[in-house]
């Protein structure tokens, strides 16, 4: 018997609409899917009228689910992989699965979708041709600074996740960091309150605070940083 096939499968990251047909197609034929969130997963599946069954699948779980999803696939089942929104494995859980299936020699497929890094860099204005992306940076903020700096000395576009509550402070860490800054904020994407706000981290600063941010914070941040580096 032929094994089945793990799909990797990217869904909307905010508007429910940034699907593909594939992604739905896809999602409807595999014996069952694995999300991080099934509470989550259930508002796409629903929108679509996908019946097929959904099962949490966290890296906290991996060693508990593993061995039962090479047991579905073993009877020539297909899966599916997703995330709460985006592509799954980019800041998202799904590394130790695709490891060790592709190790094992099963058949492991992309199902292209939305991405949060990549729908901000392409409507920031920062250079695109070369960038690098970081994820969510440590909470201690001497390693934030240290992984900041290292980074920037390439002169690269630099792409980090941030939550609302931590962005001021990121902002803070770059002004020490850098001797100019061009950064660009994105949040909401693809969702109503979209908004992308440009300028050095200064001028950011004192927006944000002129919002009153720092007292309601909302909203989890892509920050893209064109950096250019203070001499020691």
């Amino acid at each position: 018997m032929n094994k089945g096939k793990m799909y990797i499968v990217g869904t909307p990251i905010g508007n429910l609409g940034d699907i593909t047909y594939r992604a739905v197609e896809i999602l409807k034929s595999c014996a069952f899917v694995l999300a991080e969130d099934t509470r989550e997963s259930v508002k796409l599946f629903k929108k679509y009228d996908i019946k097929t069954q959904l099962i949490s699948y966290r890296d906290q779980n991996h060693i508990k689910m593993i061995g039962k999803i090479k047991e579905k696939l073993d009877m020539g089942l297909n899966l599916s992989l997703i995330s709460d929104s985006g592509t799954p494995l980019i800041s998202d859980p799904g590394f130790k699965l695709v490891k060790e299936l592709r190790e094992q020699g099963y058949i492991i497929e992309s199902v292209p979708g939305p991405s949060a890094l990549i729908s901000a860099l392409s409507i920031s204005s920062l250079p695109t041709d070369r960038f690098i992306f970081l994820g969510f940076l440590p909470k201690s903020t001497k390693k934030r600074k240290e992984i900041l700096k290292k980074y920037f000395e390439l002169g690269n576009t630099v792409i980090v996740y941030e939550s609302p509550k931590r962005v001021l402070d990121l902002l803070n860490l770059i002004q020490d960091c850098t001797y100019e800054n061009s950064v660009a904020l994105a949040k909401d994407l693809t969702k109503m309150r979209e908004e992308v706000l440009l300028g050095d981290a200064t001028e950011l600063i004192s927006l944000l605070k002129e919002r009153d941010f720092d007292m309601h914070p909302h909203g989890e941040f892509v920050v893209l940083i064109s950096p250019t580096l203070k001499k020691e």
